[in-house]
């Protein structure tokens, strides 16, 4: 299930940055005391009461044919359409004014809950003044200040109640799902097309057709698949367009909701340092992986052309090692019969459970064949216990004398050792360490 989504919205210098920057923990929104600062929205995440989220800070809303202030409300309404819950923002200090009730009318059309914060009530003999906003019809008002931190803890309390209300991802543990990710117009469209075997999906040769996330469901060979096609995702210096930068955080959360991430590359266009940054997305969510090199059929190509291609990929995603790559033309459909078995495949091994006397088996005879390090000292690292704790990704944990024995080289060792006794091909590992009495 992909995390909630909260978005901070209001006119502009009403304090939303700063509030975003408490919220998220650190300074990553530009806090300026000038009205329309923020441009763009800007994503983080954020947790509270043990959920984690998605936040966005977002551009003023004002209603006004000005350009700049037309283009901040246009990003504001994207993040409301996105989100799950709205924060609203107002100014304690000026008290209402005509563009709160603007937005207000606004939020009253989005459908989506609403929690009132009015910011810059740093002085408790303020709060008198809370009852004003009342009119606004949203609800409560949260006295808050953004730049002390005050009443934000009241203020999400009531926001992650909502959260709650999320409906659950509709989908039986057996279905996989899959995003397809990438730049634009490297194929996913196409391959979506292509794996159902119908023009399902809008198919362009214009960067950026598909804005939206879009959930395909189909069975093949009695296995129940989901497809989430996502919009590119680009770098963001080079994005102007305020749909592009919508469609990022669509991609992020269909990262979060699959099983299994295609990463596909563009065979005539080569790797290019975003193709990296956006599979360390599905890296990091600890997502199974394949990597698929489509528009194969537009290559020149010799005996030794996919070995280098292959190379260079290996060269390129060194935290990728565990992905297979498949080659392939969605146009033509040539090697489209390799793609769903690999996907069903590292779908088994993203949820594969090892037994733990086997598990401990394999570690003694790793340790065994290349002894736990020392540290300056003379200590050495002793693993007295070791358990699979999780699947999706596969998790294990040590049980040790001393957890900061365990050197990252050492780590990566044992990993090769359990990759090399069990496969696990697709799927990223994680090892942990803990203290013995923990």
């Amino acid at each position: 299930m992909s995390k909630p989504v909260l978005a901070i919205v209001g006119r502009p210098n009403v304090g939303k940055s700063t509030i975003f920057n408490r919220i998220v923990g650190e300074r990553v929104a530009i806090v300026e005391d000038k009205p329309g600062v923020t441009r763009d929205r800007i994503y983080s995440q954020g947790d509270w009461l043990n959920y984690d989220f998605h936040i966005i800070d977002t551009g003023g809303i004002e209603i006004s044919d000005e350009p700049l202030i037309h283009q901040m409300r246009y990003q504001a309404e994207l993040a409301i359409e996105e989100a799950d819950v709205i924060c609203f923002i107002v100014n304690g200090k000026e008290g209402i004014t005509a563009a709160d009730e603007e937005v207000a009318q606004i939020l009253f059309r989005s459908k989506k809950p609403v929690v009132l914060g009015v910011n810059k009530m740093d002085d408790p003999g303020m709060h008198d003044r809370l009852y004003e906003f009342y009119s606004l019809g949203i609800g409560d008002p949260y006295p808050i200040s953004g730049t002390h931190g005050l009443g934000l803890g009241d203020l999400l309390d009531e926001v992650v109640k909502h959260f709650s209300d999320i409906k659950e991802d509709p989908y039986d543990e057996d279905t996989i799902r899959m995003s397809l990710i990438g730049r634009p117009n490297v194929g996913k469209s196409s391959l979506v097309n292509a794996i159902l075997g119908e023009e399902r999906v809008i198919v362009s040769d214009i960067p950026g057709t598909t804005r939206d996330a879009i959930d395909t469901p189909f069975t093949k060979d009695n296995q129940d698949y989901v497809i989430i096609d996502t919009a590119g995702m680009r770098k963001r210096g080079k994005v102007y367009e305020s749909t592009e930068k919508y469609s990022v955080l669509r991609s992020l959360k269909a990262i979060e909701r699959s099983d299994v991430v295609l990463v596909v590359l563009n065979a005539e266009e080569g790797i290019i340092e975003q193709d990296k940054k956006i599979a360390g997305y599905a890296h990091e969510e600890g997502r199974a992986v394949v990597i698929v090199v489509n528009k194969w059929d537009a290559v020149e190509k010799d005996d030794k052309t996919m070995r280098e291609f292959e190379q260079k990929i290996r060269d390129e995603f060194l935290f990728l090692d565990y992905a297979p790559i498949v080659f392939l033309s969605a146009k033509t459909k040539r090697r489209m019969q390799h793609l769903l078995p690999l996907v069903q495949e590292v779908s088994e091994f993203h949820n594969l459970r090892v037994q733990t006397h086997i598990l401990n088996d394999v570690i003694v005879d790793a340790v065994t064949m290349n002894p736990t390090p020392t540290d300056h000292g003379g200590r050495r690292l002793r693993i007295k216990y070791t358990t699979q704790v999780a699947v999706a990704p596969p998790t294990f944990v040590l049980f040790v004398n001393d957890p900061e024995l365990l050197h990252f080289s050492y780590r990566r060792y044992l990993e090769n050792k359990i990759r090399n006794t069990f496969n696990f091909i697709g799927t990223p590992i994680r090892i942990l360490a803990r203290k013995k009495n923990d």
